[in-house]
């Protein structure tokens, strides 16, 4: 299993015989490098987006136009991206499972808000969610963006994560310390890294307070366009 952040809350995952691209803003994203797109999105074969904002979800469609691969969402969103931008989609709701090759992908919930931009104003798609993604044996929690739940708790009743990726960055998330807490009070993970943070003044800085509080746990803590190999 390969995962290498993106910058941001972007990741990409080659994890069974799939090569996953999660909420990957490669566009306009400050923290990513531009020059190394193409590096990024090598051989995606499914772009999963936890939810509409500006810094998750504007380049799916086109990146699934580029590359064919399918995006994959909660079923309101993928439906309007379906019917007015063409692509493939897979759409589905918390609690459902679909199976992208090998892997397994649940929907959970997450505490947050989702919605995308327009001429308009805001038009809310749907709701925001994390996902459980199971392969190679074993199971990643992304949190998507969220604060702590009670919730999390029954993810790990049911899922049994090894691996969190977790957002920390604080204003719009939990922060540092509130990922830890979630991460010891209703997880056993074995390896947690954090997101959302660094990407603009507003946001945390240095993961050192979710290091602090997990002792005993592998916190990782890559650059953008560094691969951690579990």
């Amino acid at each position: 299993m390969k995962i290498t952040w993106l910058g941001h809350a972007g990741f990409r995952i080659e994890i069974g015989d799939q090569i996953l691209l999660i909420d990957p803003w490669v566009s306009g994203n400050p923290s990513f490098p531009e020059d190394r797109r193409a590096e990024a999105i090598s051989g995606a074969t499914h772009i999963l987006i936890t939810h509409g904002h500006g810094d998750h979800s504007p380049d799916a469609v086109a990146l699934s136009k580029e590359s064919g691969a399918p995006i994959v969402g909660i079923y309101d969103l993928m439906t309007y991206w379906a019917e007015s931008e063409g692509v493939d989609v897979v759409g589905f709701n918390k609690g459902g499972t679909v199976m992208l090759g090998d892997v397994a992908v649940t929907m959970v919930n997450a505490a947050h808000s989702s919605s995308i931009g327009t001429d308009h104003g805001p038009m809310y798609t749907g709701a925001e969610a994390g996902f459980m993604i199971k392969g190679d044996g074993r199971t990643i929690y992304f949190s998507g963006d969220t604060d702590v739940m009670a919730d999390m708790k029954i993810f790990n009743d049911l899922h049994l994560p090894e691996i969190g990726i977790l957002c920390a960055g604080g204003h719009f998330t939990m922060d540092m310390e509130r990922a830890a807490y979630a991460a010891r009070t209703f997880f056993d993970f074995k390896t947690v890294i954090p997101c959302h943070y660094k990407t603009f003044p507003m946001l945390a800085q240095s993961a050192d307070a979710l290091k602090d509080g997990l002792p005993g746990v592998d916190v990782r803590t890559p650059e953008v366009m560094e691969t951690i190999e579990l």
